[in-house]
């Protein structure tokens, strides 16, 4: 009997529990292709996927995991070969079907990337879900205008997170001279500055006491990784023409604003989801994170090991965690 180790979620009397332990490859889900995971990544939604009422798992046992990179052991699929480099993200892995936080993973081909030649199985891990949504962002502001304005003012909120940080690499990578960074850490000024950010603004000090509809016109583009509140700050203080690309919601996922941002400033919301993007699209993507996107010597990443990944969880939920953790499969 092939066993593999993974890190597994169950449900007993309402309670959660997680441990990482020896489990039957039968346990896996089906799918047309079978890989030997080398990396995952962790990311904020793993760490509500084991919280309790987190709102990601609603069924148990689970292995959460919403990325993996590793090589094709088996293929059903004729697009895969065995031997294969290709990488996961999104769609049902590590929600609805067993993911990212194992030894090995059962997939349908449909949710496979061929991994880009420029990069490797590390560095795609070093991305995973949070740099794939970070270059979703940046390519929806290009496309509303930032590529024509180098000076534009760009602030990118949740600066410490795994977006946040990626994002604000890509900017500076790609020529932007006006990046701020918005963080209620002020212990990471430094590292932000180091990775891009031309100025750090603390979360304390950018919120007013009173948000008003429309307020002094400061900011051209934001990457928004928290929503909530400072999404609605960030639209009352848009420049005319100015754009939020949006990706988050760990400050909440209400919004309390008016129109008129967007009828007397001419602002644009733009939604980012990560996890359903046809594959012609994701294609792209990851094609500019292996070339003109390619931040990985850059970026705040450590790498652990999977019996050290329960930890790292417990620090994203708590708010201490800085940059990218990846996850080494022995």
């Amino acid at each position: 009997m092939v066993k593999l180790s993974a890190l597994i979620i169950n449900e007993t009397n309402e309670t959660i529990t997680l441990s990482t332990e020896e489990t039957p490859i039968e346990t896996l889900d089906q799918g047309d292709v079978t890989i030997q995971v080398a990396y995952s990544s962790v990311n904020y939604k793993d760490s509500l996927a084991v919280k309790k009422n987190g709102g990601v798992i609603r069924s148990y046992p689970m292995i959460p995991g919403i990325d993996l990179s590793g090589t094709v052991l088996t293929s059903n699929d004729e697009r895969f070969t065995e031997g294969q480099k290709v990488l996961v993200t999104g769609y049902g892995l590590g929600v609805t079907h067993m993911g990212g936080f194992a030894e090995i993973a059962r997939v349908p081909g449909d949710w496979i990337v061929p991994l880009p030649d420029e990069l490797n199985l590390k560095e795609a891990m070093v991305f995973g879900t949070a740099g794939f949504t970070a270059a979703l962002s940046v390519q929806a502001l290009e496309k509303n205008g930032l590529t024509q304005n180098k000076d534009a003012t760009i602030l990118v909120t949740g600066a410490t997170g795994g977006v946040g940080s990626l994002a604000i690499a890509m900017l500076k990578k790609l020529g932007y001279k006006n990046i701020l960074a918005l963080s209620r850490k002020k212990s990471a000024i430094d590292s932000l500055k180091k990775i891009g950010a031309t100025d750090v603004l603390l979360l304390d000090e950018f919120m007013p006491e009173k948000i008003k509809p429309l307020s002094k016109q400061t900011i051209d583009f934001a990457i928004d990784t928290v929503g909530g509140d400072v999404t609605s700050a960030l639209l009352s203080q848009l420049r005319y023409d100015g754009s939020i690309a949006i990706c988050g919601n760990a400050a909440g996922i209400n919004l309390n604003t008016t129109v008129l941002p967007f009828i007397l400033r001419n602002a644009t919301l733009l939604g980012i989801d990560s996890v359903n993007v046809p594959m012609k699209e994701r294609l792209v993507i990851w094609q500019r994170l292996a070339t003109d996107l390619n931040v990985t010597p850059y970026e705040l990443t450590n790498e652990i090991s999977l019996q050290e990944l329960s930890e790292t969880l417990n620090q994203l939920q708590a708010g201490t965690h800085i940059g990218r953790t990846i996850v080494k499969m022995s």
